[in-house]
């Protein structure tokens, strides 16, 4: 049985979470506390972070690499798109510049170097690039979703619930109308259940 050490609310975990429960691999799903990491998780990855997938003896500990590796094993809907480049564009657009910003408008009281609302409209000009990928469709890059829309689902959610007033009245309707649709999806609740 492959086994996958998650904490429920982790971005990372839940982008892994989806791709797993998408390409049917069956898994076992440790939820792990950050305060008390189990042991066997930390001996297979002392990185000691979430998540971890064991797959019958192959470690991965970082969460694309679950997702492709999930995907690799069975993608019915075409989530890789024939290994579109746009899709590795856009999750490196989102891991390395989007999350920042995230996290400094998320947690400012640690960035008081500038006030909260530098930091959101920062991250708010991903947003804006992200609407517009929506302009003639549903989804981020093609006519169905993609690799692309589950890994940055988690961390735009994550953005819109640090103040979901201000989320609510910005012009990113068709981003407030994408998120939507997968909050309410059963992809993305089943792997939220607690």
């Amino acid at each position: 049985m492959n086994t996958l050490y998650s904490f429920r609310r982790c971005p990372y975990a839940m982008r892994a979470r989806m791709a797993l429960r998408y390409s049917g691999v069956p898994v076992e799903i440790v939820e792990v506390s950050l305060k008390a990491k189990p042991a066997e998780m930390l001996a297979i990855s002392p990185k000691g972070s979430v998540p971890v997938l064991d797959a019958g003896g192959q470690v991965i500990d970082e969460s694309l690499e679950i997702m492709r590796w999930a995907l690799a094993q069975n993608d019915p809907d075409s989530w890789l798109l024939e290994n579109d480049a746009r899709i590795a564009e856009l999750i490196d657009a989102n891991d390395q510049g989007f999350k920042l910003h995230l996290n400094r408008y998320k947690y400012a009281e640690r960035y008081p170097e500038q006030p909260m609302e530098v930091y959101r409209a920062e991250g708010a000009l991903f947003l804006q690039r992200l609407d517009e990928l929506l302009t003639d469709r549903d989804y981020l890059l093609a006519d169905h979703a993609s690799l692309a829309d589950i890994a940055l689902l988690p961390f735009v959610r994550q953005f819109a619930h640090v103040d979901r007033e201000w989320f609510a009245q910005t012009p990113y309707v068709r981003l407030q109308a994408w998120l939507q649709r997968f909050l309410e999806s059963d992809l993305f609740t089943s792997i939220m259940k607690k």
